[in-house]
């Protein structure tokens, strides 16, 4: 799918104050060499206070950057949901593996929200699951449902219990994980969540549902909803998905990376949410039925 293109807008902190454009621009999206980025001046791409630039300007504080992406061919991914719950103020779905939650990294049309907001254009989601990531995602449909849930989700109010296919065989049978997580520096893609002392507090249950020949499949309740939580906790603790392509034994992101960090091949699926119904009091009890390739038992 070819979408309409994107404006990236940053405000110019203190920190950057008299960096060389090009250069800021090659730091700040790592993405792209500072030769693409060049081209990417000479092409008319990027703005400084809304004045073309040529990558030479030294950027001040306080200046409005641009970057005005032109229209991509988006990869394709799956194009349906299934639709678990609905009412005035709530709409749960079943996200397939492949389809982002919101746009980013290379993604724009091709997200579930812009699926369910062809239907459902008021819904925007409490939530978000990595692309590879299947099962529930609960939206709000209107501005009092989405404040009470906002406030309530990494609260003890909202239960989250997920279905993990993980390398390795477990030594117990109950794993509470309380790995803090934080922004790693990685020198292939910038940054990423990880495994990292003095990140922010962070904590899962984790319980053995079945052992294979070399697997454990774990159902994982969260406490807290930390980005990437459950790959980082239980590769924390000696064991990563299977197939996972950035997470390694001891939540820290592969050096050389087998992939994109946002691939696929995991096995992941956010399978039950329970929590009372923020407008009406009733008691929610949502489940997605696994997928048919999640590997059990393999």
């Amino acid at each position: 799918m070819l979408n309409q293109g994107y404006a990236y807008t940053t405000i110019i902190s203190s920190k950057y104050h008299g960096q060389k454009l090009l250069s800021h621009l090659a730091s700040l999206y790592p993405h792209s060499s500072p030769q693409a980025w060049q081209q990417k001046l000479n092409n008319g791409e990027v703005t400084l206070n809304g004045v073309t630039a040529t990558g030479s300007e030294s950027i001040q504080l306080g200046q409005t950057l641009v970057w005005k992406r032109p229209p991509w061919m988006e990869a394709d991914c799956p194009q349906n949901f299934e639709i678990l719950f609905e009412d005035a103020h709530l709409l749960a779905v079943n996200k397939p593996s492949g389809l982002p939650t919101l746009p980013g990294g290379g993604f724009m049309e091709n997200t579930l929200l812009r699926l369910v907001q062809k239907h459902v254009p008021n819904a925007n989601p409490v939530h978000r699951l990595g692309r590879a990531t299947t099962g529930i995602v609960l939206f709000a449909k209107t501005p009092q449902a989405a404040s009470q849930l906002f406030a309530d989700w990494n609260t003890p109010k909202i239960q989250k219990i997920y279905r993990a296919l993980a390398q390795n065989i477990a030594q117990h049978d109950t794993y509470e994980i309380v790995t803090p997580i934080g922004l790693v520096a990685h020198p292939l893609i910038g940054s990423v969540w990880a495994a990292k002392p003095g990140g922010k507090a962070s904590k899962s249950l984790a319980k053995v549902i079945s052992r294979g020949t070399n697997t454990t499949t774990f159902e994982v309740s969260l406490s807290s909803g930390r980005p990437h939580q459950i790959r980082i906790h239980l590769a924390s603790i000696g064991y990563p998905l299977v197939g996972d392509p950035l997470y390694g034994v001891g939540g820290q992101p592969l050096e050389h990376l087998p992939g994109l960090p946002g691939d696929g091949g995991y096995f992941l699926h956010a399978q039950y949410l329970k929590f009372e119904h923020p407008l009406t009091g009733e008691q929610m009890n949502l489940e997605a039925a696994l997928p048919s390739g999640f590997a059990l038992d393999p």
